[in-house]
């Protein structure tokens, strides 16, 4: 008589794929921790910057690491850091583009910056009604190129 245990034993792939699905999912559930320790220890100004299309359901979020000592993070982090420096690190205070003309097209866009300036918190989030909008209130902040590799 067969043990009805005996159907319930891992197959041979079964058994080689267990421990590293287990190793992968337990460094995934490491990685926002290591992430948020990382940036912790940054000296300097940086913000971490995303931008998200869409409404609350799109999945279209882009982001990257702006560092402002040496500038980097994406291809204005020069006139971003500029920006940036010119309001104090008040994302809402950075020079806007007064000439511009933007589209009543509503295709909203999601900007969001957490970080440090000069040694305090910032945690910035606004929702504008399509990108020119964005454009034209965060000037080259928010400037992510579309062809860089998401890093949220």
């Amino acid at each position: 008589m067969k043990h009805f245990l005996s159907d319930l034993r891992p197959t041979g792939a079964a058994r080689r794929v267990l421990p590293a699905a287990a190793a992968l999912l337990l460094a995934v559930g490491a990685a926002p921790a290591a992430l948020a320790a990382s940036h912790d220890a940054l000296p300097g100004n940086w913000l971490q910057l995303t931008v998200t299309r869409g409404d609350a359901r799109s999945s279209d979020t882009r982001g990257t690491l702006l560092l402002c000592d040496p500038p980097q993070g994406h291809s204005r982090a020069a006139e971003a850091c500029d920006a940036l420096a010119r309001s104090g690190g008040d994302v809402e205070a950075v020079p806007r583009d007064g000439s511009r003309v933007c589209p009543l097209v509503y295709a909203p866009v999601t900007v969001r910056a957490q970080g440090r300036w000069n040694g305090r918190p910032v945690d910035f989030s606004h929702t504008y009604s399509n990108d020119c909008e964005k454009e034209a209130l965060t000037g080259p902040v928010f400037a992510l190129d579309d062809e860089q590799v998401p890093e949220v």
